[in-house]
């Protein structure tokens, strides 16, 4: 079966409605809104579960649990203590794994296997338009996991203030987009899906384990602690653990926060420009 053509003059698929700029592309993705909110009723129950249920038993055991050993021989030098050190790492590193996993498998399906992303574009919908939908329910999905999560941490009496919990939680849904726009792009080029076990591999565990989230990166031989510290979930544990901690200083958080916007920047152009190249013939 081969790919749909469309009727566009644009370029990236989709008729002309004349509606290009902020407000058209905006109208663009409110079209969608059905199909993804239809998508969310399927599925938030087993997401509220997961959502819950995930932070609590991670705090649990590496905070609580673990955390005693790691108190009892003496965490001056991470914190208050280790479940306040350990949360608002695993926050982050909780909106890494969920972007990823929400823009890899379900982009190649829209692709490869159900060709949602053939229907949407047989419509007025552009190849831009259907990346900042589908990114767009990304992005709420990765809201509404950060709540929960900050929800969990908070009653664990992490944060040291509503401001600081608000703050966390801005900077892990930050975390999960910049992570969510190139990992949609990655996927929206790659033809088989063992392609994915790649991005695990060498990237979402390696990072998970030594990006901070569980013991200062100080700790790595110094060369390691160089790569850990250019690593985009790095910039995510120290923005998400200053803001629930209070200690996070004006400059650093400018540094961090323009490294991931950037991250997310450069991701998004990618993302269209990968998908309109596997769209459009």
């Amino acid at each position: 079966m081969s790919a749909p053509t469309t009727p566009a003059s644009h370029p990236g698929g989709g008729r002309d409605q004349g509606d290009d700029g902020p407000v058209g592309a905006r109208a663009m993705v409110l079209r969608q809104s059905d199909y993804w909110l239809t998508r969310f009723r399927r599925t938030w129950r087993g997401s509220v579960i997961g959502s819950f249920l995930e932070p609590v038993l991670y705090l649990l055991a590496m905070g609580v649990l673990l955390g005693q050993y790691v108190d009892d021989a003496g965490s001056a030098s991470i914190g208050p203590s280790y479940l306040d050190f350990v949360a608002p790492g695993m926050m982050a590193a909780a909106s890494m794994q969920l972007a990823t996993s929400e823009t890899t498998w379900p982009v190649m399906g829209a692709v490869k296997w159900d060709r949602t992303y053939y229907g949407m574009l047989a419509t007025p919908l552009r190849v831009r338009d259907i990346v900042a939908g589908h990114l767009t329910f990304v992005v709420l999905r990765l809201g509404f996991t950060a709540a929960v999560f900050a929800l969990v941490v908070g009653i664990f009496g992490v944060f040291s203030s509503v401001p600081g919990a608000l703050g966390a939680w801005l900077a892990a849904v930050l975390t999960g987009i910049a992570f969510a726009f190139p990992v949609y792009g990655y996927a929206a080029g790659a033809r088989s899906e063992q392609s994915f076990a790649l991005i695990y591999r060498i990237g979402v565990i390696p990072m998970f384990l030594f990006s901070g989230a569980f013991f200062p990166v100080e700790n790595l031989p110094a060369p390691l602690e160089v790569v850990a510290r250019v690593l985009p979930l790095w910039h995510g544990v120290e923005l998400c653990r200053g803001a629930a901690l209070g200690g996070l200083d004006l400059l650093p958080a400018v540094g961090h926060v323009a490294y991931l916007a950037a991250l997310a920047g450069a991701g998004g152009w990618w993302a269209v420009r990968r998908l309109t190249g596997r769209l459009v013939v």
